[in-house]
């Protein structure tokens, strides 16, 4: 794919453009968050409504990731992105302007569809365009945005809804989408994978085993982890996801297939992935209501507080990228998770009812740092692990287990927190956080062990010979690490 094309696509376009569609997808895993007490003051609605305003979100983006991405490599990645970003914005719309509880509920399970669709094409987008030799650049610089998006979103959604209203954390997406849906048929480029066709019985059993799982981990803290709907979720989503694997192994054109996990670069950033969303999102969510609700800050002062924390990915993640392309991405991916499992495990030293932010900053900006390293070459590393037209599935597959690991993250981690202490004060608090965040410290060490575990060079897994379809592939990357 050259850099420039007669439709205008460039490499500084489908930076731009892939950029903003991640940070609207990343920023709504979490931007809820914050805005649950007026949403219920608003549209009523009890404690059970409320959490599935925020799952619905997390719950159909899950499922559906793998198989936006199969759409988009089968029918145009960037005619799926188009309608995926118009799905997504359409959806954030009426969010914004739902009338009762349960019609919020059904446009955040769309607006997850639509970045289901959206967020692992714009990877693949981004790497059509760029040349392999600044690859690592341009991901650092999405990699910083995307990571923004994800920290920021209790933030985010906390000033908006304190200064303006609860509304507008939807509002924001709908400029947004309305700019890049031309932008992206203009300035981007046509590509498509494999041509291969749609796998729909390994749709089905991917996406209805990780419903089951993500299902049962979001409700298990809620009904109780031997419930019966919580353990028919988490067996019936183990039983399809185990049937998925078995299918993957024996189909002819698999939605993933298996023999990419025979990489050791592809099995080891994709269980870093996971482990790293783990201890991340379970930490943020905790610490979020640790400075609002025990160390009395608004929601805006306790987003401020946590910026170096949160803003570092900004500053530092084009610096990953660059460090990326000369050292290689398994050494700076492994020094960011060693970092920020160093961070975690610290504030849980420090946390006090009554700790001061004096001692919370150094944590604060070693976990910033930490996660910053992490972004960018943990996706030069996803998509230099297999072959260029197998890259919407590798993304797909790695943002997927992105979104199960915080979904697994928030359950494991609320379950430590309730075992340990509550909310009847702010010591019951401390208590139940501190055990959390070393349980979140570990997981995210474990990511350091995978990532090196992944080999200093290897090629990308070689694909099974069969009859070409199309223009010949392109030569494999190497992993650059």
């Amino acid at each position: 794919m050259s850099q420039r094309t007669a439709r205008g696509g460039s490499a500084a376009w489908a930076l731009v453009i892939t950029s903003t569609a991640g940070f609207m997808a990343a920023l709504d895993n979490l931007v809820v968050t914050t805005a649950l007490p007026s949403i219920r003051e608003d549209l009523g609605g009890a404690l059970h409504d409320l959490e599935w305003t925020v799952s619905a979100y997390t719950l159909t983006f899950a499922v559906l990731l793998m198989f936006g991405a199969a759409l988009g490599d089968r029918f145009g990645r960037r005619r799926l992105f188009v309608i995926g970003t118009t799905v997504f914005t359409a959806s954030s719309a009426a969010a914004a302007m739902a009338p009762g509880i349960d019609s919020l509920i059904a446009a955040r399970a769309v607006q997850g569809a639509g970045a289901a669709v959206m967020m692992p094409l714009t990877l693949t987008l981004l790497t059509a365009t760029v040349p392999e030799a600044r690859r690592g650049t341009a991901y650092g610089i999405w990699g910083a945005v995307n990571g923004l998006a994800v920290a920021s979103g209790p933030l985010v959604g906390g000033s908006l809804t304190e200064h303006v209203s609860w509304q507008w954390i939807f509002w924001l997406n709908v400029p947004l989408g309305l700019v890049l849906v031309p932008l992206a048929r203009l300035r981007l480029a046509e590509s498509h994978g494999t041509g291969a066709p749609l796998d729909l019985p390994g749709t089905l059993l991917a996406g209805g085993g990780l419903f089951g799982i993500v299902y049962g981990l979001v409700r298990g803290p809620v009904d109780g982890w031997t419930g019966t709907v919580v353990l028919t979720g988490l067996f019936a989503g183990t039983t399809l996801l185990a049937a998925f694997v078995l299918h993957s192994t024996r189909a002819e054109n698999p939605m993933l297939p298996m023999r990419l996990f025979r990489s050791r670069a592809f099995s080891g950033i994709n269980a870093a992935s996971l482990l790293m969303f783990l201890g991340m999102f379970g930490s943020i969510f905790l610490l979020s209501q640790y400075m609002q609700g025990v160390l009395g800050y608004s929601p805006t002062e306790a987003g401020l507080r946590m910026l170096p924390w949160t803003g570092m990915p900004m500053l530092v993640a084009p610096i990953a990228g660059i460090l990326s392309d000369r050292v290689g991405g398994r050494p700076v991916v492994a020094t960011g998770l060693f970092l920020q499992a160093l961070g975690l495990g610290h504030l849980a030293l420090v946390a006090t009812a009554d700790a001061s932010y004096a001692a919370q900053l150094p944590a604060l900006i070693v976990s910033g740092i930490g996660m910053a390293l992490y972004f960018a070459p943990a996706s030069s590393l996803v998509m230099s692990s297999v072959l260029p037209e197998e890259q919407g599935i590798a993304s797909g597959a790695n943002n997927a287990l992105r979104e199960v690991g915080g979904a697994l993250g928030i359950a494991i981690m609320a379950s430590v927190f309730a075992s340990r202490g509550g909310y009847g004060s702010g010591q019951d608090f401390v208590d139940g956080m501190r055990p959390a965040l070393v349980t979140g410290a570990a997981a995210v060490a474990l990511a350091g062990v995978a990532t090196l575990c992944i080999p200093a060079r290897e090629r990308p897994a070689a694909a099974v010979p069969s009859p070409p379809v199309g223009p010949a592939p392109e030569p494999a990357l190497e992993e650059a690490s």
